[in-house]
């Protein structure tokens, strides 16, 4: 079962899954200030349907296609860029990393990283909100990555969509494009082409280990599942 001191107080759950946002410097979780917050840590002001000019893609990949993450000398730390706009002003999304094992599950319930939990307990894997370039990053260290890791699942998850009757098809110009940090040069990309109206969540890209080179997969597939349903996909448990 997850549990986070100084997060939320105890397991994760449905609704602070979706309502870890962000408080000033000293400040205390508790029943009243969580429901008033509107922000997720780090987040700027501007509003969700703010536009952003989607970076030119140096190296594109098609749905469904997989490459290694670099022909030449192996990459030892990468960013994981993803950006989007919307159609709709409500909507708000999320970014998370799931970090799985061989059995496709995440090989501890605190092996995801998303706004609420910002790093890895490793610290291999870490987000941030970029909002000038692209609109979040992962930075993640794969020297340091745990080896039990067999794969990075990378998620676009709209905030409350179930609540308010969002969909994907209300998205548009999402993309994923993995940068070697030391050069910032572009490895892969994968610009999504398919914005499905029955879909909450979508596992735009992942990283996965093979014969023992990292390659990425541009996946483009969705669930209509929230957060708290991809933990339950992914094996993190929380309490009901």
């Amino acid at each position: 079962m997850v549990n986070i001191p100084m997060k939320t107080g105890g397991a994760w759950n449905k609704d602070t899954l979706l309502s870890v946002n962000a408080l000033k410097p000293g400040q205390v979780r508790n029943a009243q200030n969580i429901e008033g917050l509107n922000r997720k840590p780090g987040t700027p002001p501007s509003p969700p349907s703010a536009q952003m000019r989607t970076p030119a893609l140096a190296h594109p990949i098609r749905k469904g296609q997989k490459v290694p993450l670099s022909s030449g000398a192996s990459v030892r730390q990468a960013d994981v860029c993803l950006g989007w706009n919307s159609t709709d002003a409500r909507c708000d999304v999320d970014v998370s990393a799931f970090l799985l094992g061989e059995n496709g599950k995440v090989i501890g319930d605190d092996w995801f990283v998303f706004y609420g939990q910002t790093k890895s307990p490793d610290g291999s894997v870490a987000f941030e909100v970029d909002g000038v370039t692209d609109r979040e990053v992962i930075h993640v260290d794969l020297a340091k990555l745990n080896p039990s890791v067999r794969k990075i699942v990378f998620v676009l998850t709209i905030h409350e969509a179930l609540e308010k009757g969002l969909h994907f098809g209300m998205l548009k110009d999402a993309y994923i494009r993995i940068l070697d940090r030391g050069n910032r040069t572009e490895l892969v990309s994968f610009p999504m082409v398919d914005y499905y109206t029955n879909v909450i969540s979508m596992m735009i890209g992942e990283l996965y280990l093979h014969n023992g080179n990292w390659k990425f997969h541009g996946v483009g597939n969705g669930v209509a599942k929230d957060l708290a349903g991809l933990c339950g996909l992914y094996g993190v448990q929380v309490s009901g």
